[in-house]
């Protein structure tokens, strides 16, 4: 059973803030670039994690996967028909990534939306902390495979 995302309502300003710095940073060409050298350097493990990655895919994967937390936040009950398949890709079945993962990834996504954003603030930043948690929950509450 997924978790209840109704528990941690997101504000729709919140929303709002997020989906407007996504827009902001996914028009710089450098966005995901930097992205994926901040998380690759914050842990030989993620490093390992992403040997013989075909980075082209996954910056687009990434990208996608933005936007739907995003759209699991905007429809908090139903989170499994935004995140289902990438809560299975990234279960412990397939690409095994765990909870450890994710404190790294969020901390350089931050990291990196502070940096590519001409409008990070501390609004800013609190709106991608809040809207990525969601999908963060959901992930790992789906990480052990169990039929997914």
């Amino acid at each position: 059973m997924p978790p209840n995302l109704a528990r941690c309502p997101t504000e729709p300003r919140t929303l709002e803030i997020f989906d407007e710095s996504l827009r902001r940073c996914s028009a710089n060409p450098r966005f995901l670039d930097r992205f994926y050298e901040a998380f690759l350097a914050s842990s030989p493990k993620v490093r390992q994690k992403f040997t013989n990655t075909d980075f082209v895919r996954q910056k687009r994967a990434v990208l996608a996967s933005l936007h739907l937390i995003l759209l699991a936040a905007q429809d908090p009950e139903n989170p499994d028909r935004y995140l289902r398949e990438v809560a299975e890709r990234h279960s412990s079945a397939q690409l095994g990534i765990g909870a450890e993962f994710y404190d790294l990834w969020l901390d350089s996504l931050v990291a990196t939306v502070r940096e590519i954003d001409p409008a990070f603030g501390p609004e800013v930043e609190q709106a991608w902390e809040d809207v990525m948690t969601i999908g963060i929950r959901y992930l790992v509450s789906r990480f052990q495979a169990r039929g997914a």
